[in-house]
């Protein structure tokens, strides 16, 4: 029944994982022992996309929860929905990855990684039909980025056949709390490239400003920026657990969104975002929803789309809503921003909608975009790495676990051919010269053969 496992890494992918687990089971009515509170079938109808049944009618999430340090396992554990979580899924080590990329990948990361399989191999083994596996970690730590991109990669290796979906927290410029942040995450950027099918960037610049700026917060804390990520985590495989009109899930989204294997980096969007103040004097419609999905303010990436070009967009709709309308709406943002999108891709916008709206909410949409802004945020993590590695700053304590330097230049070049090929493609004409000169020749091949055919009869008459 398409089902996902979820894993979870380090001790930000736990703190995500933990919220969005409070959010998904609040839409399909569990409550925090594992018991169904919800008042519609809908709800139970598949819940099995991320909830196994247990007995006596218990439900247990589909998680595998993963740290180098025992502190966040106690933490998830502690959550009010932390009863919905196997006690045999959570994996710890004791030492921690002291933020070193190479101790999570080589070394203690390693030593941990069989057993960690094993259980993600048994939640897979219980499914009907495995759609793939979505994992949340951040990318400048050592357990999320080193051990994460480990998993990745021996998850790639053991289903090749299935999506592999990563909600990862990159660096940002303002709130830096990691002096290695641009090494580990350049390391785990070069693996995402490879063995991931979508990667859904986030960043905790972005996310602080919409608490601050659109939500109107007094301090953007972390439970509410994880809320954020949790509700267009939950957005995006909305429709392949309730009815609706259009449906889309993980594979029709990595069909429609990645014109090529490597351009697979995602900027995550949710909307409506409003102010309680303002909520009285804004009218839901699918027109404000549609001017709030595209605006710069409400990305989750400290990037501005407006820099680069869509190469392709998807609009997830949750509510009861005229496709009509919706079709209206996403052909005229095309049309009126279509110097935003590439010209080579006719239909770059794909849209699904749902009928089951968010609790709490008449209406709603997931935003998912592949736009070459991306880069920006790869180009700034790049210019640190390049700094710090020239005068081989810290590199002794990633050379010390077992790392060449001949890899920290591999994955420079690696990230930089990304953004090379974004950049390729964001200025790319909508025809080639190739497809000008076989136009030219299919042209001059018509001429000759219809001035052809007029001699051969005008020499026929004169014998």
């Amino acid at each position: 029944m398409r089902e996902i496992v979820h894993v979870q890494v380090g001790q930000c992918g736990n703190h995500v994982g933990s919220k969005f687990w409070e959010v998904i089971a609040d839409e399909h009515g569990i409550d925090p022992t594992g018991r169904f509170v919800g008042n519609s079938d809908l709800q139970l109808e598949r819940i099995n996309v991320y909830f196994d049944e247990a007995r006596g009618g218990m439900h247990s999430a589909r998680s595998v929860m993963v740290d180098l340090d025992p502190t966040s396992a106690d933490t998830a554990r502690g959550n009010p929905f932390g009863r919905l979580l196997r006690p045999d899924n959570f994996i710890y080590g004791q030492t921690g990855a002291s933020n070193n990329w190479a101790r999570g990948y080589l070394t203690d990361g390693m030593a941990l990684s069989d057993s960690i399989l094993d259980v993600v191999r048994k939640e897979a083994e219980s499914c009907d039909c495995l759609q793939g596996i979505q994992m949340t970690h951040s990318l400048g730590g050592g357990t999320g980025g080193g051990l994460g991109t480990l998993l990745l990669d021996q998850i790639r290796e053991e289903y090749p056949d299935r999506i592999i979906a990563s909600w990862c927290v990159i660096p940002s410029e303002k709130a830096s709390k990691v002096v290695v942040e641009p090494y580990n995450a350049i390391f785990s950027l070069s693996h995402l490239v490879e063995n991931s099918t979508e990667t859904f960037i986030l960043d905790n610049e972005a996310l602080h400003d919409i608490c601050l700026n659109t939500l109107k917060l007094s301090a953007g804390s972390y439970p509410d920026m994880n809320h954020i990520i949790s509700c267009a985590m939950a957005g995006v495989t909305t429709c392949f657990r309730f009815p609706g009109q259009l449906n889309a899930d993980l594979r029709k989204l990595a069909v429609n969104m990645i014109p090529f294997p490597r351009l697979h980096f995602f900027i995550p969007g949710f909307v409506p975002l409003t102010s309680r103040g303002n909520q009285p004097y804004r009218q839901m419609t699918v027109p404000e929803l549609t001017q709030q999905m595209f605006d710069a303010k409400n990305m989750m990436a400290a990037c501005d789309p407006r820099q680069g070009r869509y190469l392709t967009a998807a609009a997830i709709f949750r509510g009861r809503l005229s496709t009509k309308v919706v079709d209206e709406q996403m052909l005229n943002v095309q049309v009126k921003n279509s110097a935003y999108f590439v010209p080579w891709i006719p239909n770059n916008v794909k849209t699904a909608m749902c009928d089951i709206p968010p609790r709490g909410l008449k209406m709603s949409a997931t935003f998912v975009g592949n736009n070459t802004a991306v880069v920006i945020p790869f180009k700034r993590i790049l210019h640190q790495f390049s700094n710090m590695f020239r005068r081989k700053g810290f590199v002794h304590w990633y050379t010390g676990e077992g790392m060449d330097e001949l890899e920290f230049n591999e994955a420079e070049s690696n990230v930089n051919d990304v953004i090379s090929e974004y950049l390729e493609y964001q200025d790319a004409p909508a025809t080639t010269d190739r497809d000008e000169e076989l136009e030219y020749e299919k042209g001059f091949e018509k001429k000759n053969s219809k001035g052809g055919k007029p001699q051969a009869a005008a020499s026929g008459r004169s014998k």
